[in-house]
């Protein structure tokens, strides 16, 4: 009997859970009954259930559509005015245009053309597939370019493999692994669900090896992974297999920090700040590049260079040498590349168009306000200050919806379609993201953030620095277990009401806060590019997390390196802002 209810109790654990947690911050609203303390009660429970995803992700975002009316801190219609904003037009923008890389395959010729020019020794393969990944998701959602670059990774490491069993032995015959060399495996697949705040699309992966289907409609916060064991396989032939798999899922993290479109938390950070200080005109696309982009780059090429130790044990100068001394597996390897590239043919006029218009929007966002110089939204008389970067990724992003993709003489047909759209565009990363912008909100208005501000007050005594650091080491261990954006969108209520009750500039703490939130690195569940790599079957998690932890240290310092030296002037970090609030630049 009481097995039977056990059993019971652990089938429906969830019910049990969601049953249990609110009688038990209801003291909150009950006991203390002001507008800070509901407010606190709703914060506390979405964060609780946004980070054992209890229930999904998106439907416990609706909950201040449901609470924040019933406790009175704001009417419905305020709440849903609070979640749409800019970052819902900025996101379909660079959904429509990521919808087209993908769809013309522009994505498989930038990423070969960037591993034929790195080259192709094995660690010079692996930088080449992380350089061309970390590149593709500084424009589209860090998913979707691991789901672009993998099967390219695939597909190019068994064609080695083809290539040296026919050239040498024979498929049938016995021979030395030389590390690029992956075989082919007996396959045992085991399902396994993994969540995140982006969705996977669905990638098509290469059916002569070991690999495995991860296929998730766009925008979905859940990746049904397969997992393949590759047991069979000698661990020499792996050592290559897993420094490019983890490398790929690593870049498509490091590489998303670079721009604001790169990556959701940036652009939830991005609007969230627009939101709660609305005279903050500091942040555009110009200045986060130039702050990121060599925080990317080192973390790239450092993590390339641990991965390279961890797994391969490069030689590093070999590195250097020219092609004459390249081994004929790894001219066979070049030959392979440029077979595949020149499979694509002659870029078609699709590729073309999707290029111009790629290009056009970086232009257009670097020159809006560039900051140092006057920028073309000035030319517009008394309205400069309306137009943003989701205005030029709309307009863009429209136009993918107009052009037609082939000539008069066939029926007429867009660039894209609405079904691919919709199949691409992160939907419920949206409806994540609305609800992080309404307890934002409901923060404000309550006055719960006033509150918290007043509490921290007291940490003012503390270097500024050592505060950074220990918020950037929370985030980046919670992150590691709760999505993404779920982290951001906790935390960004918190440590804006910290910067202001230590009297320092908010940025200082929101932005390394926001690129340490990104820095998922130890677990397959830890974010979908993980999952997705894992689903390949080339690694265990031993191995992630073993190489997760080097990742870390080497993220964490260049942020805080950054944002202590040439993110000084950029922002002006050193001092505490005007479009700070005036009841919380208080003494300490």
């Amino acid at each position: 009997m009481w097995g039977k209810l056990r059993s019971t109790i652990w089938n429906y654990r969830r019910v049990v859970f969601i049953l249990l947690l609110p009688p038990l911050l209801l003291p909150l609203p009950l006991v203390i009954a002001n507008k800070e303390s509901c407010c606190a009660f709703v914060l506390l429970l979405m964060a609780i259930f946004w980070t054992t995803e209890v229930i999904p992700l998106p439907i416990t975002a609706m909950f201040p559509g449901i609470l924040f009316p019933a406790l009175g801190i704001m009417t419905s219609s305020q709440v849903a005015m609070a979640f749409f904003k800019d970052f819902h037009f900025l996101l379909v923008g660079v959904s429509c245009l990521a919808t087209s890389v993908q769809k013309w395959g522009l994505h498989r010729r930038l990423a070969l053309i960037l591993v034929a020019v790195v080259g192709v020794n094995p660690a010079r393969l692996t930088l080449g597939f992380m350089s061309g990944c970390g590149f593709l998701s500084m424009w589209v959602n860090n998913t979707s370019a691991v789901t672009m670059v993998m099967p390219i990774a695939e597909a190019v490491l068994c064609q080695i493999q083809r290539v040296e069993d026919w050239s040498n032995e024979g498929p049938d015959q016995g021979h030395e692994n030389h590390g690029l060399q992956l075989s082919e495996v007996n396959v045992n697949t085991e399902n396994e669900t993994v969540g995140d705040t982006h969705n996977l699309p669905e990638g098509t992966l290469s059916s002569s090896s070991s690999s495995a289907a991860a296929a998730s409609s766009s925008g979905s916060e859940e990746a049904d992974v397969t997992q393949v064991a590759c047991m069979t396989a000698p661990v020499k032939e792996l050592m290559v297999g897993k420094a490019m798999c983890i490398g790929v899922a690593y870049a498509s993290n490091i590489g998303g920090i670079s721009t604001l479109p790169g990556t959701s938390v940036n652009l939830i950070f991005y609007e969230y700040l627009h939101q709660i200080y609305p005279d903050c005109n500091s942040i555009n696309f110009g200045k986060w590049l130039a702050l990121c982009l060599p925080i990317s780059v080192l973390s790239l090429f450092l993590t390339w260079a641990w991965l390279c130790w961890l797994f391969i044990d490069t030689d590093f100068r070999l590195l250097g040498q020219c092609d004459g001394d390249h081994s004929q597996r790894e001219k066979a390897t070049r030959k392979i590349i440029q077979e595949e590239y020149r499979a694509l043919g002659p870029m078609s006029g699709q590729e073309q168009f999707t290029l111009v218009v790629f290009c056009l929007m970086i232009l257009l966002w670097f020159t809006r306000a560039p900051g140092f110089i006057p920028g073309w939204a000035s030319l517009i008389p008394h309205h400069s200050d309306y137009i943003t970067d989701a205005t030029v990724a709309l307009v863009l992003g429209i136009l993918f919806f107009l052009v037609p993709a082939y000539g008069p003489s066939r029926k007429y047909e867009s660039m894209i379609s609405w079904a691919e759209f919709q199949a691409f565009m992160p939907w419920k990363v949206s409806l994540l993201v609305g609800g992080g912008f309404a307890l934002a909100e409901g923060t404000k208005e309550s006055g719960l953030s006033r509150w918290v501000s007043e509490l921290l007050s007291p940490l003012g005594s503390l270097p500024p620095l050592a505060t950074v650091t220990v918020a950037c080491i929370i985030v980046t261990m919670v992150t590691e277990l709760a999505s993404n954006a779920t982290t951001i969108t906790i935390f960004l209520p918190i440590l804006s009401p910290l910067a202001e009750g230590i009297r320092v500039n908010p940025l200082s703490v929101l932005i390394p806060a926001t690129l340490c939130t990104s820095f998922s690195f130890l677990l397959p569940a830890s974010n979908p590019p993980n999952a997705v790599v894992f689903a390949y079957g080339y690694f265990s998690i031993a191995d992630m997390v073993k190489a997760g932890l080097g990742a870390n240290v080497i993220g964490l310092p260049m942020v805080l390196l950054a944002v202590s030296t040439w993110g000084v002037p950029l922002f002006s970090l050193d001092r505490l802002p005007d479009w700070v609030p005036c009841f919380n630049a208080t003494t300490p």
